[in-house]
């Protein structure tokens, strides 16, 4: 219990803070984004913010009392932007306002593709006219037709940039709206002054038309694409049941989900949803739990077994006592898991969010020079082609969101394969790993072992040894204790309670049953307590070779006998083991098991370095000294006593058959229980960052060599607008294809 209290008191040390998520409208690009965060971080008690260009969030954390929610509103506000808390926007209602937003794009984009169309056959003709002149084909508008047109497409359909633009400036930063509203600007206000003064020969209506249509079309696709990254937590959601068949007054009434209460009995039918978590109390099944482990067999389910509201009910029928509804279920919990963690940065994501915070001002300037240097050597017509081709080919979109949207399908792959990962930087963590820890007990092995021998020293029968010390472990919860009382239950013995139990916590422990003193522990127990073991001490260590645990037990100060007990290693340990080794993973065991016990396990399963007679304590401390030693290390654990070790690794990974303090702790949650888990989720953290280092290395290489192209004259406006318009697209269709992901199978 001390272990555990320390460590909630560790978790608990966040508790002083709280933490937000708010929807933000109106973020065009990644200085959109970065100058929202710089806003919100600005706001006195707020601790830090992180801005999602691609699922248009904020998520902040921030001191009570010093500032709250409608501060933080008011901060987003005032830096140009559109802010709601996430708890006003169900899901329903997100996926409505996204779906408008959607169609209004896709309503301007036709608007202006065919107002544009009159102006790409009007270029189609001059070219034709200039590369051959005795062609039929004419096709030509007149300056005020072209004036009129331009203009609905420049402040009808362009006026969204308009309004970003003014948004953004007001704010105090500048974003691609500006670029954008600059550049066409630039070409349509030249075209106007020349339509009024007759220099008809110099019109560019058709670069400013056609780029605001070309940039409509691919913030409309990218719109489209975006929405594409976040389908694993619409599956996730949609995996809820609609309704309850709940028990009242005897009677099964079928009640909405939102309407059922914890005490409630809810009876369910082969075939059918689960609606929310509980207990069975009658009745029996075999459930597919694969939405929550993505384990595909089903587990078989009796009386008093747990059962998960969305998993499916699949043979027979049964009642049971509802425990966790509403935000309180399994699938719940995974929902905000998977939101939070797609909420969140990466750290490699800080250098495009530096570059993106003085991309725009850095772009003017360049716009700028290249206008100056071009008119002192072509003249004003070229130079004003060149700048505007600088001011549209620029795109800080791609940057802001060659990171979020490879997090979103990463953690959303995670979760759909039972891997929870709690924040983007533990995923980007995941694939430098160098070193992994397991613990023994219920990670490599079940968990579950059971009694396989009983020595005695001759003074007490077996049975009789096996009663004493099932009554003595009664008090005790620990998985040797738990096979011992198991073992004596069927072998029918009575078991009646232990007047004093104390856990010696790396040692065993002591009980009085009948005025009989009982310690039952190793060999450091019975030499703190003078009790010599040299008698059957070989006979221990044949036992230890074979993999099994041996207990001593003494009566009254007296050796009585050997109770030794095996755990089961589980099926996928070894194989999973050896892919991690194969990947170049030094794997450790880590147990408070004797020397010669861990050795036997570690072979079995083929692990090289074991670490053993660990004290509980003392686990975080050998993790220490393995991070002192420069390497990565990831933990992984199941129980109360791993939980310190776990907040200690670089990584810690709890299974998520493990006790609750123990997930808490982690930054990495395995639903499935099973090794295979650990290499997926590696895996998966190697897949996820190979796409955001292509999506950044794009995202920079297009500025990097298109912007100086453009500004030496190489790519006209109309290009330059194309290239923008799909760059973040590309982006995020690359992202896409993360979501091939599959987990390793056995």
């Amino acid at each position: 219990m001390a272990t555990e209290t320390k460590v909630r008191e560790q978790l608990n040390a966040r508790a002083k803070e709280e933490r937000v998520t708010l929807g933000i409208s109106g973020m065009t690009c990644a200085a959109c984004a970065t100058r929202v965060e710089k806003s919100l971080k600005k706001v006195e008690g707020v601790l830090n913010a992180n801005v999602n260009l691609a699922n248009e969030k904020a998520t902040v954390e921030y001191i009570p009392g010093k500032t709250n929610i409608d501060r933080l509103i008011a901060a987003v506000q005032k830096a140009g932007y559109g802010a709601k808390s996430a708890q006003d926007l169900d899901v329903d209602s997100e996926k409505e306002a996204r779906q408008r937003d959607y169609q209004e794009q896709k309503r301007m984009f036709t608007i202006g593709a065919v107002l544009s169309s009159v102006f790409l056959l009007q270029m189609i003709s001059d070219f034709v006219m200039v590369s051959f002149p005795d062609s039929a084909f004419r096709f030509h508008l007149h300056p005020y037709l072209q004036f009129l047109l331009a203009s609905v497409v420049q402040f009808y359909v362009g006026w969204r940039f308009y309004k970003g633009a003014y948004n953004a400036l007001r704010g105090g930063s500048a974003n691609m709206d500006v670029l954008v509203s600059m550049g066409t600007s630039a070409a349509y206000f030249y075209s106007v002054v020349n339509v009024l003064t007759g220099n008809w020969h110099h019109l560019y209506f058709e670069a400013a038309a056609i780029i605001i249509t070309l940039i409509l079309l691919g913030k409309m696709l990218e719109a489209r694409a975006k929405g594409q990254t976040s389908e694993a937590i619409k599956k996730l959601m949609g995996l809820q049941a609609k309704t309850a068949r709940v028990i009242r007054d005897g009677q099964e009434i079928d009640i909405p989900i939102e309407d059922v209460r914890v005490g409630d009995i809810i009876f369910v039918r082969a075939g059918e949803k689960i609606p929310v978590d509980g207990e069975i109390i009658e009745g029996s099944s075999t459930v597919d739990e694969s939405m929550l482990t993505g384990e595909s067999m089903p587990v078989s389910k009796n009386v008093g077994d747990t059962v998960i509201g969305a998993t499916i009910n699949k043979h027979g029928s049964f009642k049971f006592k509802a425990t966790k509804v509403g935000k309180d279920t399994a699938l719940a919990q995974i929902i905000k898991l998977v939101e939070e963690a797609q909420g969140s940065k990466a750290p490699i994501q800080r250098l495009a969010d530096q570059i993106s915070g003085i991309f725009v001002p850095i772009v003017i300037g360049i716009a700028l020079l290249t206008f100056a240097i071009s008119y002192f050597l072509l003249g004003f017509t070229p130079a004003l082609i060149s700048a505007v081709a600088v001011l549209v080919i620029a795109c800080p979109c791609a940057l802001g969101l060659a990171t979020p949207t490879a997090v979103m399908v990463g953690t959303g792959k995670g979760a759909e394969n039972g891997i929870l990962i709690k924040g983007a930087e533990h995923l980007e963590s995941a694939h430098r790993v160098t070193t992994i820890v397991l613990d023994k007990t219920g990670t490599i092995t079940k968990g579950e072992p059971e009694v396989t021998d009983i020595v005695t020293t001759g003074d007490y029968f077996e049975l009789e040894l096996l009663q004493f010390a099932a009554i003595a472990e009664k008090g005790s919860e620990h998985p040797l204790g738990e096979a011992i009382v198991n073992a004596a239950k069927q072998k029918g013995l009575k078991l009646g309670e232990p007047s004093r139990f104390t856990a010696i916590p790396g040692h065993g422990i002591e009980a009085e049953v009948t005025d009989r003193k009982i310690m039952i522990g190793n060999k450091k127990l019975m030499s703190e307590k003078g009790i010599p073991i040299d008698p059957i001490v070989n006979r221990m260590e044949e036992l230890e070779s074979q993999g099994k645990t041996a207990m001593l037990m003494a009566l009254d100060g007296k050796l009585a006998g050997i109770i030794a007990v095996a755990d089961t290693v589980k099926e996928t340990s070894a194989q999973a083991i050896r892919r991690l080794k194969d990947m170049n993973i030094e794997v450790i065991m880590i147990t408070g098991d004797n020397q010669r016990t861990a050795e036997a396990i570690a072979k079995q399963v083929g692990v090289d370095r074991v670490l053993a007679e660990v004290l509980p304590e003392d686990k975080a401390v050998e993790v220490e000294k393995l991070k002192q030693e420069g390497k990565i290390v990831a933990m992984v654990g199941d129980g109360i006593n791993d939980a310190p070790a776990l907040v200690a690794a670089h990584i810690g990974i709890a299974i998520g058959t493990g006790t609750d303090v123990a997930i808490e702790a982690a930054d990495v949650t395995l639903m499935r229980g099973d090794l295979m888990g650990i290499v997926d989720s590696i895996k998966l953290s190697k897949a996820t960052m190979r796409k955001i280092r292509q999506n950044l290395f794009w995202a920079f290489a297009y500025n990097i060599v298109l912007i100086p192209v453009a500004a030496f004259g190489f790519l006209t406006p109309i290009l330059a607008g194309a290239a923008m318009a799909f760059s973040s697209v590309s982006v995020v269709t690359n992202t896409l294809f993360l979501r091939r992901w599959k987990p390793v199978r056995v």
